[in-house]
């Protein structure tokens, strides 16, 4: 499952979309995290029972198209709600530059994490356990993959954007959405979706970039 042309094919389709390069250390690391998954992800319940045969598209490739929608290669990425690693640790693997922070409620999954991060040898992931409402730094992306409705995940991500930083949330792998979220106040909402054939369904993502500079006191400009 995690070598192989076909495991070649998916990851390269997701990578090129997103703009990443791939080569033969990135595409081991994202397969030994797979095996990872798999082996203790799924059994300790950090994904669900059935998710061991589409680990590949719907874990891994998946994760990769967060990257060719939140614009420039920022230097510090925040992971919300991040369970045990999704997206982060993949964009981790695949942008050794960019330090991530994932972060979750759950002492549990913080665990796993964090056992998956020593197991892969990252040393540009960090795992905090806490509450994204009571996060103070700023950051130039924050990404939510499946722990907040669309509306909240915007209303969490708006206080915590740079100014032009942008958050990144994921929609559906279904269909279109009926209906987006308003744009918090002083940002900008554009819907992204992975062109056919990159991932084994669409893709739906919504970016919110910030338009407004901030005080120091953390009002605007």
């Amino acid at each position: 499952m995690f070598h192989g042309k076909h495991f070649d094919d998916q990851l390269n389709r997701a990578a090129d979309w997103a703009g990443i390069g791939l080569g033969s250390a990135e595409r081991q690391a994202l397969g030994d995290f797979g095996r990872w998954l798999v082996a203790e992800g799924v059994e300790a319940g950090g994904l669900g029972p059935l998710e061991s045969s589409r680990i590949v598209d719907r874990h891994l490739a998946d994760s990769l198209v967060f990257a060719g929608v939140w614009g420039d290669t920022p230097d510090r990425v925040l992971d919300v709600g991040a369970g045990v690693g999704l997206p982060g640790i993949p964009l981790a693997i695949t942008h050794p530059q960019t330090t991530f922070t994932l972060l979750d409620r759950s002492g549990r999954r913080c665990h796993l994490a964090r056992r998956a991060v020593r197991v892969l040898g990252l040393r540009n992931v960090s795992v905090d356990q806490g509450d994204a409402d009571l996060e103070v730094r700023r950051w130039p992306v924050v990404l939510f993959r499946a722990s907040l409705p669309p509306n909240k995940a915007l209303a969490v991500a708006a206080p915590l954007l740079e100014h032009k930083g942008s958050a990144v949330v994921a929609l559906s792998r279904t269909s279109r959405p009926k209906a987006v979220p308003p744009a918090p106040p002083d940002t900008e909402l554009d819907l992204v979706c992975t062109d056919p054939g990159v991932l084994d369904s669409p893709a739906w993502l919504l970016r919110m970039r910030r338009t407004e500079p901030r005080n120091k006191d953390g009002t605007n400009s």
